[in-house]
């Protein structure tokens, strides 16, 4: 499970008060560091730097190096996850980029750049957030020219296919909004299966697909087989000759090409591991990309819960079940960080006392766990971010996600501090906070505590939310299907803004005061109900995971402490604001929303999770979002950010590794064009 970034609009100042921040001497080597490099449609580009790297040892250098390589090498996967035709279209943009030489400083071709960079920002045509198709802001005639500037050869056809014929197929894939409309549909009055343009599933209906896995958990408990795997979270379902099955996505299998290419790397890695148990569990995982075995990526994730001293660590798979309308399928992700030792204090001090948490936790006794195991916590440096981790990232990481081994065995958690930190430097004075904040003091507040209430919610909803809790006999992850993510995200969220206004952290020296709460129920509240708006166009609903979790969680609360106004709407020079009026009431309410979603959770209901998510997390308010779209234009900031990652260069001698140099490109779409070409696996017509 993941959090997302959701104050990167914000002025935050450079104050930073919580455990960890960079010292004096650290933030005046920043100063120079360009954080945000360019903005284009609705995104801006930013850059995170990789404070002490050079300190670590030329072995751990070279593990960062080899499993960066291997994070690079998914990045086809990803594209065609979300897709079947992104590869197709992206090669077919970059060819075009790289051979036009016609004029380039008209108004159609800076379109075509800015269509290339939201493909590339999005890892497909669809957009990352809400997932509708966005269509070029050129004409098809353009379009045309384009491609007939350009000799063939340098396009993707298939053997005998001639230019127009090329033309043809890719026209309406770019231009007809009615081609592979939406991502994710999670409509539950439509099929969401036919109705997802997303890659896991070809022929096949909703019906077919939740017929096909519940038959094969009935075959294997009757077989006495593993029945608490994953099932599906690797494959593809598709339909051939009347006949439904899986295909595999496995070395020899489904995306065979690229994952010999990140298992080839995990194998140069495993020279470099700093433990027996890293090596261990490395080795679990090629031998799980070698065979597709979903018992074998449980044994994988166990063994990578066990390794605990290892400073280097990773993330590397399919993982991420947000992309599938019934939170199946997992998406293609890496992520490789090292250990920041100073900041981990904080969530030491978070999973130290997992079990007072749990024990005090609002929520039904049924669903409590008698004894938290196995939850550590850290917070890390990011070092190279890929597959569907880049170039948008999330903040915090809670792995694994199969509910028994949380269970049995724990989980790892982490707040990516440099990121966080990015964010934060890139936002200062861009005038957010003045225009939508109620009241000076809470400005005030959120340059004193804003940091720190950000970094601790991310501790507390990662390393607690998600392994909170327990899932009745019989009740298995997939029960809640479209709603599955949104609930959970909404689970971890509560338990994070209950935990946050308790008094004990004030003694688990984890905040000076309360204030730094009632700054992070500020911000949720503001965003939950009014500035994540501008994420989403006009007429539109919300369709995001995180974003529903918000406006449900957001929405759920001002309604039911309307009678003792717990949270007011003030409107002043005809601009809304909102202004929490009772802080301990708000916290009871989001304990009793947490008690009721733990239950949804735990019991698998459905239904009930279908009316709090449709009633709270999906519509928006016209009127206001009208308001608030035109208040944000002004500021001229972009809503969505995405990274350009730091570059590792080995230095040789005498054929061995000597030395691993870090560099921090600042051009976007060079790194974009550099990846195509170097990390390129998968043809573009992959199926």
């Amino acid at each position: 499970m993941r959090t997302y970034q959701f104050v990167t609009l914000m002025s935050i100042s450079a104050v930073l008060i919580s455990c960890g921040q960079p010292q004096k001497e650290d933030q005046e080597k920043k100063d120079d560091f360009k954080f945000l490099t360019e903005q284009f449609a609705d995104a801006k580009i930013l850059r995170y730097q990789v404070p002490g790297f050079e300190e670590l040892t030329l072995n751990q250098k070279k593990l960062i190096y080899f499993l960066s390589q291997a994070a690079l090498c998914g990045r086809d996967i990803t594209y065609d996850q979300n897709y079947r035709y992104n590869l197709l279209v992206r090669k077919t943009l970059e060819a075009i980029y790289q051979n036009y030489e016609g004029d380039k400083s008209t108004d159609d071709y800076k379109n075509f750049v800015i269509y290339l960079k939201r493909v590339w920002f999005s890892n497909g045509i669809h957009h990352h957030y809400s997932t509708d198709k966005f269509l070029p802001e050129f004409s098809r005639e353009y379009f045309i020219t384009l491609v007939k500037n350009i000799k063939p050869e340098n396009f993707p056809l298939i053997k005998g296919q001639t230019i127009d014929q090329f033309i043809a197929e890719m026209t309406p894939i770019l231009f007809d909004p009615e081609v592979g409309s939406k991502r994710l549909c999670l409509d539950p009055g439509k099929d969401m299966v036919v109705n997802s343009s997303v890659n896991f599933y070809l022929g096949v209906t909703q019906k077919e697909v939740e017929d096909y896995y519940a038959l094969l958990k009935k075959q294997d408990e009757r077989n006495k087989k593993d029945t608490k795997v994953s099932y599906g979270i690797n494959s593809k379902v598709v339909k051939e000759d009347g006949k439904i099955r899986e295909i595999t996505w496995m070395i020899g299998g489904m995306y065979s090409p690229a994952i010999s290419r990140i298992v080839y790397w995990l194998e140069k890695a495993l020279i470099c591991t700093e433990t027996q148990e890293q090596k261990a569990a490395l080795e679990k995982l090629i031998e799980y990309y070698k065979t597709g075995n979903l018992t074998t990526w449980d044994e994988y994730n166990i063994l990578w819960l066990k390794d605990l001293q290892s400073q280097v660590d990773y993330v590397n798979g399919f993982i991420e079940v947000y992309g599938d309308p019934l939170a199946m399928k997992a998406t293609w992700e890496a992520m490789v960080n090292f250990k920041n030792f100073e900041a981990t204090k904080r969530t030491e001090i978070i999973s130290d006392n997992a079990n007072y948490f749990e024990k005090n936790s609002p929520i039904d006794p049924r669903f409590k766990k008698t004894e938290v195991k196995g939850i550590t916590a850290k917070v890390i440096t990011v070092a190279q971010l890929g597959g569907d981790c880049d170039p948008t990232t999330p903040i915090g990481i809670n792995l694994p996600n199969a509910n028994w081994i949380r269970k049995e065995y724990g989980s790892k958690s982490v707040t990516m501090d440099n990121i966080t930190y990015s964010y934060d430097q890139a936002s200062l004075g861009n005038g957010f906070m003045e225009e939508f904040a109620y009241s000076r003091e809470e400005i005030e507040n959120y340059k004193k505590y804003g940091y720190l209430a950000g970094n601790l919610t991310t501790d507390l909803h990662e390393c607690l939310g998600h392994a909170s809790g327990q899932l009745m006999p019989g009740i298995g992850p997939d029960a809640l299907k479209n709603y599955h993510s949104a609930i959970e995200e909404a689970r971890a969220d509560l338990f994070s803004l209950y935990y946050i206004m308790d008094k004990e952290i004030i003694h688990f020296g984890l905040v000076p005061d309360l204030e730094v709460g009632k700054t992070e129920y500020d911000n949720f509240m503001r965003n939950g109900l009014m500035t994540q708006m501008v994420r989403i166009l006009p007429g539109k609903d919300i369709e995001q995971a995180h974003m529903r979790d918000r406006a449900l969680i957001a929405h759920w609360v001002y309604e039911q402490g309307k009678t003792k106004n717990v949270i007011e709407k003030v409107t002043r020079e005809g601009k809304t604001y909102f202004k929490i009026n009772d802080y301990d009431a708000l916290r009871n309410l989001f304990g009793t929303l947490l008690k009721e979603v733990q239950r949804i959770t735990s019991e698998g209901d459905y239904k009930a999770a279908r009316e709090l998510v449709e009633t709270y997390g999906v519509k928006v308010d016209p009127v206001l979002h009208k308001e608030v779209l035109e208040r944000y234009k002004k500021l001229n900031i972009a809503p969505y950010a995405g990274f350009i990652n730091p570059v590792f260069t080995p230095e040789m001698k005498n054929d061995t590794i000597s030395d691993v140099k870090i560099s921090y490109p600042e051009d976007f779409t060079k790194q974009m064009m550099q990846y195509s070409k170097d990390y390129s696996f998968l043809p573009a017509r992959n199926n």
